[in-house]
């Protein structure tokens, strides 16, 4: 299968004046997102939607200017526990357009979200 195949969304990582002058570029179908980076040497980081367990919005100043924001991601992959979809367009939008697929994906797979919570004394963790 094709990257641009069933993709949903797809853009790239833009310098700080917003201009999509990079080597990095993202793609998301309804399955996996898909980080691509490099020139000559390409590496692709596949992250399964259903691994994503929080989305984060970072909108600093001079991202917000130009129309931009980032997304950070931590998920359950141990490859990539974390990583960030740096300096993209309408970031708002896609932030919770992959918060929605995440949760469809999860559905369609039968996992249930787990939280972790520390208990205030530290002496233990809690499963809920």
């Amino acid at each position: 299968m094709s990257k641009k195949q069933n993709c949903v969304w797809q853009d790239r990582k833009r310098t700080f004046l917003g201009l999509p002058w990079s080597f990095t570029r993202y793609y998301l179908t309804e399955e996996k997102l898909i980080v691509s980076t490099g020139f000559f040497n390409i590496r692709e980081e596949e992250i399964r939607l259903y691994r994503i367990l929080d989305l984060t919005l970072n909108r600093r100043l001079g991202e917000r200017i130009f129309g931009l924001g980032t997304i950070h991601f931590c998920t359950a992959d141990k490859s990539t526990p974390e990583f960030d979809v740096k300096r993209i367009k309408n970031s708002q939008n896609i932030r919770d357009q992959i918060s929605e697929l995440v949760e469809t994906e999860r559905k369609n797979r039968r996992i249930a979200g787990r939280e972790y919570m520390t208990a205030d004394d530290g002496d233990a963790d809690c499963i809920h």
